[in-house]
């Protein structure tokens, strides 16, 4: 038994290398997590498209757990020792989430204007002060095009409230995970029951979709601290349970999806919503773990991007916030392209230009054939991976060009 713990926990933690300014970094990565992730940002394109290929027959809708999934996610990574320097931690979260998804957000801006003015869209705010730094806060829909982003200014405030709940914990010395996560869990309950009391509407979305993932993101630092040491049932007892409490959901309840950016949609009451959640996640989390001996988490993202299987998976799970921010953009191509054959051929004769033109939630499927939507996968998830790709080989060189120019200008300045 302790060898076969063994192995699992060398599969689940392997160190890996990364190059990075002519020097290895080695650190530890979680296989498993990286995985989950893949998996997650998975559900988060094939949800926006309608694909159901991951919800196991319908038995877990991406919209009962997905969104909690990824705050649930980020909160098994958070460190305490980030207490001890908060301010770096602020500035680090703000430099690898705030900062890409702003500059992206002036980008997709510029894009959203272009293509209304000279392509006859009808989607999209004007460019301004707001829509460029206040609206991504408040519900991220500033654009459209890369409207499934709005999930990231919400992890950003999460993550600084979780920093300065547990600092002020840790100064009243009750910094216990149990009481946090009752205690978020009592107040995203109430957010609930406010929401389907028709309370949470306008501006109040904003702190009620903060208030109701901040739970998930806690789910994850309890998992890591109290039930991952315990997580040792075998597989088969484990699936019994979590797919015979998910089959009683489903005939108990009124549906199981809900809207977690909008806070609307909650038909079972303030407790089935976490339920859910806790099920979904505890599903999708045995799976990755069981896919886990697929991958070599000792990859770099240059070794992961070239292998197949396994090595894709780490890739993509290393890779999601590229895919978060760019794949509806994808499918927009995609159905450009598809616009393009059915103005110039006489194919595709049933495409709707004005739900092309108006509306960002139209899929077009070629012969009404559901098989086509696996090319929205595709393109939702390679694109911005492709993207990706190419920043990344571009940005060294960039800023090697770049500094040595600065340095040139420097040594000509003090000649």
């Amino acid at each position: 038994m302790s060898v076969v713990m063994e192995r699992e926990n060398k599969i689940t933690h392997v160190s890996y290398g990364r190059r990075e300014r002519g020097k290895t970094e080695s650190r530890e990565y979680n296989v498993t997590f990286g995985i989950l992730s893949a998996l997650a940002i998975l559900m988060i394109v094939a949800g926006h498209s309608g694909y159901d290929i991951l919800t196991v027959g319908g038995l877990f809708p991406y919209y009962s757990f997905h969104v909690p999934l990824f705050m649930f996610i980020s909160g098994y990574f958070y460190r305490e020792e980030e207490e001890s320097r908060p301010f770096a931690y602020l500035k680090k979260k703000a430099k690898r989430l705030l900062l890409p998804y702003l500059i992206w957000n002036v980008v997709y801006g510029l894009l959203a204007a272009a293509m209304r003015a000279f392509g006859g869209f009808a989607m999209g705010e004007a460019v301004s002060l707001k829509t460029l730094f206040v609206t991504p806060f408040l519900n991220g829909y500033q654009f459209i095009l890369n409207y499934a982003a709005w999930f990231v200014p919400v992890l950003f405030i999460v993550e600084m409230m979780n920093l300065c709940m547990r600092l002020l914990l840790g100064r009243l010395r009750i910094n216990s995970e149990w009481l946090i996560l009752i205690g978020t869990l009592a107040v995203g309950m109430l957010v609930v029951w406010f929401a389907m009391e028709g309370h949470v509407w306008g501006l109040y979305k904003t702190p009620g979709r903060i208030l109701f993932l901040y739970p998930c993101f806690q789910m994850g630092q309890f998992y890591k601290k109290k039930l991952e040491p315990r997580d040792k049932l075998g597989n088969v007892p484990y699936f019994a349970v979590v797919l015979g409490i998910q089959v009683l959901l489903h005939l108990c309840c009124n549906g199981l999806a809900y809207s977690s950016v909008w806070v609307t949609g909650f038909a079972n009451g303030p407790v089935i919503p976490y339920v859910t959640a806790v099920s979904g996640i505890a599903f999708w989390l045995r799976a990755a773990r069981l896919l886990s001996p697929l991958c070599d988490g000792r990859q770099s993202d240059e070794d992961a991007a070239q292998n197949p299987a396994g090595g894709f998976l780490l890739y993509l799970g290393r890779n999601t916030y590229a895919v978060m921010m760019h794949h509806v953009m994808a499918f927009m191509l995609v159905k450009m392209v598809l616009a393009g054959a059915a103005a110039h051929t006489g194919y595709l004769a049933d495409f709707d230009f004005v739900r092309f033109y108006a509306d960002i939630d139209y899929y077009y499927l070629v012969k009404g054939s559901e098989a086509f939507q696996m090319v929205y996968l595709a393109a939702g998830v390679g694109l911005p991976l492709m993207l990706q790709r190419g920043i990344d080989a571009f940005m060294p060189v960039l800023k090697q060009r770049f500094f040595v120019q600065s340095h040139t200008g420097l040594s000509g300045n003090g000649k």
